[in-house]
């Protein structure tokens, strides 16, 4: 079944998160990850909610996810996202086996 990275993000330093965010998207594709949302504005329908971003990515299974979340690749530039984010990161099980796009 696919999987699903949600990522809810404080941002104090904007300046390294972006350099983090330049290099994302290239490192996501080694891992047929998927971006599927990214909002620096979402809307709280219902509770409140502390942060400013949420980043949503999808892909193939957990261990997929696992693997990009632990790879020296993503390792390499996740320093700046943890140096400059508060963040609540997490792997949720799909409901949907993956389908190739």
């Amino acid at each position: 079944m696919s999987a699903y990275v949600l990522a809810q993000l404080t941002i104090h330093d904007r300046a390294r998160y972006d350099r983090y965010a330049a290099r994302f998207l290239s490192v996501l594709a080694r891992f047929e990850g998927r971006l599927l949302a990214a909002d620096d504005a979402p809307g709280v329908v219902e509770g409140t909610w502390p942060h400013q971003k949420v980043v949503l990515i999808e892909f193939r299974d957990r261990d997929e996810a696992e693997r990009w979340a632990s790879s020296p690749e993503y390792r390499a530039i996740a320093v700046d996202r943890e140096a400059s984010t508060a963040a609540t990161v997490l792997i949720l099980a799909g409901l949907q086996p993956w389908t190739a796009r």
